[in-house]
């Protein structure tokens, strides 16, 4: 999928339309933290909807088809999108669907009956939030320049932290910690998580506005505009493309193909925390939540502070300790996953604090890669290479607890695919001055 970056009508970007496209990552909290990591996931893995190893496998299973539909979908979707200068329609019609399936997850009462119904909400939203996100990534070109586009985007990488640790905040202390919370709402029959889910949803259409409001439509340059293809004929496209940077630019494909995977597991990390903190550490909905908390703090400072360190030693060295301390500390909480909550404190805040670098340096190192005047093409490839392997962590954590029958063992599938990815990532070589 190839994309040219265009600022609308010429016009320089302004402060306003940065904050406008950062509060829809401040917003997306709301379905990243309290929908798929600490909350909703949480509560349809626990006890009232079966046996727990049995669900956590079923959540796994779920997620993972929710990522062959991304793969199989994502490049048609963005395609279209770019093609059709519609970039922000369908950023808003596909952040509404999810705010919709969120709102839907009131109804998903505690009881076993009502699992089926949470999965399919649960991996239609990430479907729906993937394509969503390609839209919102792709609209960083309009809203940045090629001298601040690396200090735009972590500002909305950044944003996306606070808001989920102030909302996380609100929903406990209205709704998760105290016996009757703000409205009388209480736990039984799983009403506080319910109305959480109204809440997460109301935060979101609410925080998705701006961008909508303030940041204007993507104009498709005249020099690049092109007829509308059809399904298969994107993939072709896309083919032709990285066929075309194979033989001009190798060491982009390398990547490409190593962050794809080891994304996928820091994914992993952040999609499965929760479970295995409630599952596996016998963590309430409440310490979950608050373990969520210091979980961004920790990796929104550390996210920002391997700026420096990214400037003087470089990306692939900074990626590298990242996922090496990801392995040392995953591997910490499976054999140590008999010695209670203070492991899960220490070993799992650990993996949070490599989570972020990775994911930043990631971006950086591609950025200083690609040859001039072909950005957003390889940001394109970037975007759609990472979607078309997102089953992967869901997939191995998945298998791992079927084969083994307990939930703790989903820790190894998820390190193997972060393994994977550094194992492709290490011959990865490339002159990093190409852009300067």
């Amino acid at each position: 999928m190839t994309e040219t970056v265009t600022v609308d009508a010429g016009a320089p970007p302004t402060r306003g339309r940065v904050v406008a496209w950062a509060f829809w990552d401040w917003g997306s909290a709301a379905f990243n933290a309290v929908v798929t990591t600490f909350v909703f996931s949480v509560y349809l893995t626990g006890s009232s909807f079966g046996d727990e190893n049995v669900v956590s496998a079923q959540l796994g299973w779920a997620l993972a088809i929710a990522g062959l539909l991304v793969a199989v979908l994502a490049p048609v979707t963005g395609q279209r999108s770019d093609t059709s200068g519609r970039r922000k329609f369908w950023l808003g019609a596909n952040t509404f669907v999810v705010v919709g399936l969120t709102t839907a997850m009131f109804f998903v009462e505690a009881s076993p009956s009502y699992l089926m119904l949470g999965l399919v909400l649960l991996a239609a939203g990430n479907v729906f939030f993937e394509f969503a996100g390609v839209n919102y990534n792709a609209m960083l070109s309009q809203v940045s320049t090629p001298r601040s586009i690396g200090k735009v985007s972590g500002f909305g990488w950044g944003m996306g932290y606070l808001g989920g640790i102030v909302l996380l905040l609100i929903v406990y202390f209205g709704f998760i910690a105290p016996e009757v919370g703000l409205f009388g709402v209480t736990s039984e029959n799983g009403l506080a998580v319910r109305v959480t889910m109204l809440v997460a949803a109301a935060w979101f259409a609410l925080f998705a506005l701006p961008v909508l409001l303030r940041v204007p439509e993507y104009r498709v340059p005249a020099t690049i505009r092109r007829e509308k293809i059809g399904f298969f004929r994107s993939y072709v496209i896309l083919a032709r493309d990285v066929k075309r940077l194979w033989n001009t630019s190798r060491p982009i494909v390398y990547f490409l193909l190593a962050s794809a995977v080891f994304r996928d597991g820091l994914a992993g990390v952040f999609t499965f925390g929760g479970v295995l903190a409630a599952s596996v550490f016998g963590f309430s909905p409440g310490e979950v939540i608050l373990f969520a908390i210091a979980a961004n703090v920790v990796a929104g400072i550390a996210t920002m502070a391997v700026g420096v360190l990214d400037d003087r030693l470089g990306a692939k060295p900074v990626i590298v300790t990242a996922l090496v301390g990801l392995l040392v500390s995953g591997m910490l909480v499976f054999l140590l996953h008999d010695g209670g909550q203070i492991v899960f404190w220490t070993a799992g805040l650990a993996l949070c604090l490599f989570v972020g670098p990775a994911q930043s340096a990631s971006r950086t190192f591609l950025a200083r890669l690609i040859p001039i005047g072909r950005e957003g093409e390889v940001f394109g490839l970037y975007a759609t290479t990472g979607r078309a392997v997102s089953f992967l962590a869901p997939t191995s954590f998945a298998v791992f607890v079927s084969i083994f029958g307990a939930t703790h063992w989903g820790i190894l599938g998820i390190m193997l695919v972060l393994l994977l990815g550094l194992l492709l990532l290490i011959p990865v070589t490339a002159r990093q001055q190409q852009i300067r």
